[in-house]
């Protein structure tokens, strides 16, 4: 994935600026995920052993807000599906559902964290 899609996209991209982030997943922080995303990325790397450690579960820094995560879960699970299709049906109810206003809101606060860290 991250041969055959991220860097050749990365390529198409100015990206002396940019850091990547990602979770400690096992599958984000093996040995040679690490390996090609520090010689792509340099030091701009925010990740589980690379040359910035994320905190886990930061609630300053996550971008997507938990207030967001917490809201649709409990939208999603509302109802309590019984099957993969009713929870997939849920799931996308819930996301076509969200007012842009309160995604303004959750980018809001999140840029107002940022602004004091």
């Amino acid at each position: 994935m991250i041969i055959n899609f991220f860097i050749p996209e990365l390529n198409n991209h100015d990206v002396q600026e940019l850091w990547f982030q990602q979770d400690g997943a096992k599958c984000h922080t093996a040995r040679a995920t690490i390996g090609l995303l520090k010689d792509t990325l340099g030091d701009r790397l925010i990740s589980r052993f690379g040359p910035v450690n994320w905190p886990p579960r930061s609630c300053d820094l996550t971008p997507l807000d938990f207030f967001l995560w917490v809201y649709l879960k409990s939208l999603v699970y509302a109802d309590k599906p019984q099957t993969l299709d009713h929870l997939e049906d849920n799931i996308r109810r819930v996301i076509a559902d969200i007012r842009p206003q309160m995604l303004e809101k959750v980018i809001e606060n999140w840029t107002s964290r940022l602004d004091y860290i």
